[in-house]
């Protein structure tokens, strides 16, 4: 901290341990009202975690809250494709307009803006974050009881503007049973603690296979170590999801809203106890 400091971190370019994550917090539309901002975040990619977004914002939507889900994985977009949603997010006078999916989930992503939804997006770092902060300024959310963001994986430049920017109620954590990728998880985890955000729970892809004629389960990528995984690093809240086919099929044919996923009720009953924390 310099010696000149006047305590106000907007004004101020220097990265010093006293600066306050609140001051790069940008301010949510005019026309909108979100309760709860939830993050998923993966420490690395192919573990499944725009699936758990999707099906996190389709099992709250089923339960009566409204949802939004912030597709922040930019030159990643996968959720319009798993929610069936292929016409244009409109634009009006300054502000965008979300696309909404079939059960009424509030959907805005890169692939809606672009004019083929297989266009590559081939921008550097700061434009990509400055897209996302967009999402939350410029978007008509509407008024939402939840906003599930879709993170990209890792800790770059994306999800530090996410923490940063967004007024985040917690994160979920999403990884896979094998055991590099726990290594994996702390390192998400230990990044929430930097940013000074709760991590609500981890959620394990890919747990384990269920056979459909004896129901005996086969741990296909080796025993779960979430268990003691979460002990450590002081988590109470975790979900197994199987193997399904079913499920990857309905990511491909875009109705992932109509899979039933009992597996993550109880992350789902989590995030309804969050306090009420209007932005």
């Amino acid at each position: 901290m310099s010696a000149e400091c006047n305590h106000d971190c907007s004004s101020c370019g220097e990265q010093c341990a006293e600066r306050q994550p609140e001051s790069f917090r940008q301010p949510l539309n005019e026309l909108s009202r979100v309760r709860h901002v939830i993050g998923v975040l993966s420490g690395k990619g192919g573990v499944g975690k725009s699936m758990v977004a999707c099906l996190l914002a389709s099992l709250l939507r089923k339960k009566g809250h409204k949802v939004g889900i912030l597709d922040a994985d930019i030159t990643g977009p996968t959720i319009p494709q798993a929610l069936g949603l292929h016409e244009k997010a409109l634009g009006k006078e300054n502000c965008l307009l979300p696309v909404t999916s079939k059960s009424g989930i509030e959907v805005m992503s890169l692939n809606l803006l672009l004019p083929h939804e297989t266009d590559p997006v081939v921008w550097r770092g700061p434009i990509i974050a400055g897209m996302v902060t967009q999402f939350w300024t410029e978007v008509v959310w509407g008024d939402l009881d939840f906003m599930v963001v879709d993170m990209p994986p890792g800790t770059g430049d994306v999800p530090l503007t996410v923490f940063q920017a967004l007024p985040l109620s917690g994160i979920i954590v999403v990884t896979s049973p094998q055991e590099l990728v726990g290594m994996i998880v702390e390192k998400a985890v230990k990044m929430a603690g930097l940013m000074q955000v709760p991590v609500l729970g981890v959620v394990e892809n890919m747990s384990y296979f269920e056979c459909p004629d004896c129901h005996s389960k086969h741990y296909l990528f080796g025993e779960s170590h979430l268990d003691s995984l979460s002990q450590t690093i002081g988590i109470t809240t975790v979900s197994k999801l199987p193997l399904d086919p079913k499920l990857a099929q309905a990511m491909d044919a875009g109705t992932i809203e109509t899979y039933d996923c009992g597996a993550l009720d109880n992350m789902v009953a989590l995030l309804e106890k969050l306090p009420v924390k209007e932005n």
